[in-house]
């Protein structure tokens, strides 16, 4: 009796990093696109600590040292990820570039998506929220942080004027083009 082809290996766990300014939709896109990856879902603002939510609330921005200890937990929660062999997406803002270094590390297995929109759409986006802890007035100072990802960084660009579905598929067909997802 032959032995059939011997099985496939699966590919390799994948982190998917949501990214964007408050209001771009990472936590409603990142939930859709895991659902359909059937995939972990991690919400990045779960590791802020108290203190940065409570600052947030009054009206003021972080600044590096507050996100510091918040960027260390979203790090270790990809590195989790992927040390047990699970893929995941996690929404996580990552402004600048020294931040997604961070928790990126130069790792292969960990890839940007970001979500990408006008100001005055997701100033409206925004306004339309209720009981997060953002408020309004900071968007302005989100853009001002905001180093959109280089090239070098190989992020997926997702226009996020345009339905949740449409935005997971166009970061489903990006990723395809890559490689095989896990």
């Amino acid at each position: 009796m032959t032995a059939g082809p011997p099985p496939l290996s699966p590919a390799p766990a994948t982190v998917l990093v949501v990214m964007g300014v408050s209001g771009a939709g990472k936590t409603t896109v990142g939930e859709a696109l895991a659902r359909r990856l059937g995939w972990t879902f991690q919400e990045g603002d779960d590791f802020h600590p108290a203190a940065n939510i409570a600052k947030m609330k009054a009206g003021h921005p972080l600044d590096d040292a507050d996100r510091a200890p918040w960027l260390a937990k979203v790090e270790a929660w990809i590195a989790n990820q992927l040390a047990a062999g699970r893929s995941g997406v996690i929404a996580c803002s990552a402004l600048k570039r020294s931040y997604r270094s961070a928790i990126v590390g130069g790792r292969d297995d960990v890839i940007l998506v970001y979500l990408e929109g006008d100001q005055a759409l997701i100033a409206q986006r925004i306004a339309k929220r209720h009981g997060h802890f953002m408020p309004p007035s900071l968007l302005a100072s989100q853009f001002a942080a905001l180093q959109e990802p280089a090239p070098a960084e190989h992020a997926i660009l997702v226009d996020i004027d345009q339905p949740v579905n449409a935005q997971v598929d166009d970061i489903l067909d990006a990723l395809r083009r890559r490689a095989p997802i896990a």
